[in-house]
């Protein structure tokens, strides 16, 4: 499983807590730097900064992934189209939340499977 860490970088306890939650093996972690200029338009400097990932076609509609979505909004927003249109469904999300505590920190809370959660709600189409 290659994890595509779109803000900080996760610790060696984040990582176990994610096996535990996928049941499998992470292979690799790339964390991928999401500086983006607020003066110019969102979507290009999303696209570029996916095109960094270097994933071929074929691995973004075969290779397993998890997503660790940036923190500002509008940029998930955009990350989460672009990765749609190349893999060919939504991806499936880390969730990180605050530990309670003096030291601020996070853990692991759940992965979100989110073409699950879309099939789920088409159910309330109708």
């Amino acid at each position: 499983m290659l994890i595509l860490n779109f803000t900080h970088p996760l610790t060696d306890e984040q990582q176990a807590r994610i096996e535990t939650l996928a049941r499998t093996g992470i292979d690799e972690v790339r964390t991928i730097p999401m500086q983006i200029d607020q003066a110019e338009p969102l979507a290009p400097q999303i696209r570029a900064i996916v095109d960094a990932v270097h994933l071929s076609p074929q691995e973004w509609q075969t290779r397993p992934l998890l997503i660790n979505p940036p923190g500002y909004a509008p940029a998930a927003f955009v990350l989460l189209a672009e990765l749609h249109g190349r893999i060919g469904h939504f991806p499936t999300l880390i969730r990180l939340r605050p530990k309670s505590g003096p030291v601020p920190a996070y853990e692991v809370a759940e992965l979100l499977n989110l073409q699950h959660i879309r099939d789920h709600a088409r159910q309330s189409r109708w």
